[in-house]
């Protein structure tokens, strides 16, 4: 793509987003740095109620709770007389495409549908890319997925290739293009020339999608246990499936239930690296999007993100690449539930947390994915050892992203470390401190990172400082 053609997309980047979402985002901003939020989500066009049904219509949501108890007695074994909450587990496998991102894209492809759109393009390496080529083949809409999928040696990781099978499956066309910010030009050139539906992983239909989950998660745990769970763990990458599954848990009632995120620690990775890029084993739910979309959340394919998990979270924590993978193996052989290693990230780390909560007590794992051909767990270790990635079994603090996998010898190894929030908080910050801030903008602040006005100014004194 010539300089002349990134110019032209870059100069014509809003009104291209504009055209291809059907949201008019000025609508909702502020004359300062913010912007209303919930104005946002709840002009969108549909109501809580609207959206379960398009969902179920779809083969989408209602999926099983399950209770872990072999999982939960293996956690029990290392915690304290009287410890060890019990673990769920909403399978999300079980919706059409088999992953909650199902969730999303139905929301998407309705309201394409609903405007007239000749077809749908997600730009998405991941499950998404499935479910929109799933539900966009369900309602005789053209679908184009763009995949960032090679390194400059032209090498792809396996798990992006079967999600490449996947879409072509359901017959969505499939454009892989090397790492780099080629995939974003692309996916802007694409939306400009076809005039399709721009299914944004952050457009309020795709994040009011996934608080159905939050709602069932919290309604059945009630009725199974005549109580909501004290902890829901979510896998966080780019911030929308902590964020929809929130709304909904408070959507139910659950005001009390602690909303925690976990993901793969890929520190010291850069994932536009060409040199980064297949050395590591997971595409999604990493450090590498959480950190970033946390910070940033408009970082995204439109102007203002729906996906805001800042102002939701109440504790962070990370997990290595090996213990995802053993605990990936341990549901398998334990629960008979064979399940892609990305959406175990929150189950490794729930393993773990499950410990140092009562018996009485109940985390639930908020999602699973489907497994198979790449997105099994023994291809992505083989792809590692072929990028001389060392696999050992060891203690998982010594692992380091991009020279080795370490597995835990025994479950009792996995560990979680906790990200400090109050860094995260910081970080934003650091982009709009210096920025004359007016009441509104406080307010919005206060808002986005889920704290009060006294800490927010005590935070920007430290910036300051």
């Amino acid at each position: 793509m010539s300089e002349y053609n990134i110019q032209d997309l870059n100069d014509r980047k809003q009104e291209i987003i504009k055209k291809s979402v059907g949201l008019d985002y000025s609508a909702y901003e502020y004359d300062g740095i913010g912007f209303d939020y919930e104005k946002m989500m709840n002009t969108a066009g549909y109501d809580f109620d609207d959206v379960r049904n398009i969902q179920q219509s779809q083969m989408v949501g209602d999926t099983p709770l399950i209770e872990l108890k072999n999982i939960t007695r293996y956690a029990r074994k290392f915690a304290s007389k009287g410890y060890g909450a019990r673990i769920l587990l909403k399978d999300e496998a079980s919706n059409l495409s088999g992953s909650f991102k199902a969730r999303r894209a139905a929301m998407s492809i309705h309201k394409a549908k609903k405007l007239g759109y000749e077809g749908v393009i997600a730009a998405t390496s991941g499950n998404y890319g499935a479910a929109v080529a799933a539900l966009a083949a369900k309602h005789g809409l053209k679908c184009i997925i763009v995949q960032e999928c090679f390194d400059s040696n032209n090498l792809a990781q396996p798990e992006i290739l079967e999600k490449a099978r996947a879409c072509e499956a359901y017959g969505a066309e499939v454009i892989q293009l090397s790492v780099g910010p080629e995939l974003f030009y692309t996916f802007l050139d694409l939306l400009d020339k076809t005039g399709y539906f721009n299914a944004s992983l952050y457009s309020p239909y795709g994040v009011m999608g996934i608080e159905t989950l939050g709602y069932e998660i919290a309604t059945e745990t009630k009725e199974r246990f005549d109580k909501f769970p004290e902890v829901v763990i979510c896998t966080n990458a780019g911030g929308g499936n902590l964020t929809g599954t929130a709304r909904g848990i408070l959507r139910a009632g659950a005001a009390d239930t602690s909303i925690y995120g976990a993901s793969v620690n890929l520190q010291g990775l850069h994932m536009a690296s060409d040199n980064d890029f297949n050395r590591k084993s997971f595409t999604t739910g990493h450090t590498g999007f959480g950190i970033p979309f946390a910070v940033n959340p408009d970082r995204s394919d439109v102007p203002r993100s729906a996906a805001r998990p800042m102002r939701y979270i109440d504790k962070y924590f990370t997990v290595n690449q090996g213990s995802v993978f053993f605990i990936t193996e341990a549901l398998a052989v334990l629960e008979g539930l064979e399940r892609g290693p990305a959406g175990n990230t929150s189950l490794a780390a729930a393993f773990k947390l499950a410990q140092s909560m009562k018996e009485d007590e109940i985390i639930v794992v908020q999602e699973s994915e489907y497994t198979g051909a790449g997105k099994h767990h023994q291809p992505q270790l083989s792809f590692a050892k072929k990028n001389n990635i060392d696999v050992t079994f060891g203690l998982p603090a010594k692992e380091v992203p991009g020279n080795n996998i370490v597995l835990p010898r025994s479950a009792k190894e996995i560990s979680v470390e906790e990200i400090d929030l109050h860094r995260v908080r910081l970080s934003y910050l650091k982009r709009v401190a210096d920025k004359a801030l007016a009441e509104q903008d406080i307010d919005f602040l206060t808002q986005e990172l889920n704290i009060t006005r006294e800490k927010l100014h005590q935070l920007i004194e430290e910036v300051h400082s």
